[in-house]
């Protein structure tokens, strides 16, 4: 099994899905060398990672070590505070992944555990990076006010998104991940650009989803006859605060050259994932305008999908 905290992190992935729109979390409970309880947040509404984690534990919580992913709540919500259930049962030690990012409460979870005489460790490093991530659109959804933007776009070796007489850029292990992209993001946008040259639909096609994603064109207007596209005007950073009052935590953006160079100069972009095709096109337009300056990329990460290759990283972390 693996160790306790990075058990934390698989548990909580079960509830991607269906936790919206709270985060995903897991925790799991250790007393001396022996799992004693588990648990992860399955639906909004529901008990708390840590509350399922220690009623499975029971007795055996008292002197335990908590290993959870995201700091306990201290605050009544639709769930009592988990800090209050923590205290009770007895535990210990509390090891958390990553700080609530809400500024309401972030830190009070730890305070109120620490004032119960629990010891309390925030973890760091490679373990606090991958439960930051694990939240990373609800995270800028809570601090930033707006959607966790993902750009993505399939290119040739020399950055162009078109390859003459052929209807694809990339091979289908490639168009296969970006059905799944969509099926995991609350909308998908292109620009009124791409509408008008593809009449993309947008969904999830092939793959499992709980649901489809919102289906969303960028720009003035209007839309061609008969398209089941929703239309967002304004300016993006205005668009994105509004998405986001309407429970859009994460937004999956396949438009093209303008709309990518527009929100990468207006700092819009928080991930980039780009399909790179063993082609070189030799023609046709790049997949990015000019910037004015250079936009370094953190946790960059390398994935072959059949004769192509993903390159993911972040422009601005979670």
């Amino acid at each position: 099994m693996p160790k306790p905290f990075e058990r934390a992190l698989e548990l909580a992935e079960r509830g991607r899905g269906t936790t919206d729109p709270n985060p995903v979390v897991g925790a799991v409970l250790v007393a001396g060398e022996e799992v004693v309880g588990e648990g992860w947040h399955e639906r909004a509404g529901g008990p708390h990672a840590e509350v399922v984690a220690l009623e499975a534990a029971g007795e055996r919580a008292r002197g335990a070590t908590l290993y959870v992913t995201l700091e306990p709540c201290a605050h009544h919500g639709r769930t009592p505070p988990c800090v209050d259930a923590i205290v009770a049962a007895g535990v210990a030690r509390v090891v958390v992944g990553v700080s609530d990012p809400n500024a309401k409460t972030d830190g009070q979870g730890f305070a109120r555990l620490r004032e119960a005489g629990i010891d309390v460790e925030l973890l760091d490093g490679e373990l606090a990076l991958r439960a930051r991530r694990q939240n990373e659109a609800w995270r800028t959804w809570i601090s930033a006010g707006r959607s966790f933007v993902t750009y993505k776009a399939a290119v040739t070796l020399d950055g162009r998104v078109v390859v003459p007489e052929s209807r694809w850029v990339t091979g289908e292990e490639s168009r296969r991940r970006v059905h799944e992209l969509r099926a995991a993001s609350d909308a998908v946008a292109v620009g009124m650009g791409t509408v008008r040259a593809d009449s993309p639909r947008l969904d999830a096609r092939d793959v499992d989803a709980e649901r489809q994603p919102r289906r969303l064109a960028f720009g003035n207007g209007p839309l061609p006859e008969g398209s089941e596209l929703e239309l967002v005007s304004g300016p993006p950073a205005e668009a994105l605060g509004r998405l986001a009052g309407e429970g859009v935590q994460s937004l999956l953006l396949e438009g093209g050259p303008t709309l990518a160079t527009s929100f990468l100069r207006e700092e819009l972009v928080d991930k980039l994932l780009l399909f790179v095709a063993p082609t070189l096109a030799g023609s046709g337009p790049r997949w990015v305008g000019e910037l004015g300056e250079p936009l370094p990329l953190a946790g960059l990460e390398v994935e072959r999908l059949g004769d192509d290759v993903l390159l993911s990283g972040y422009i601005r972390e979670p």
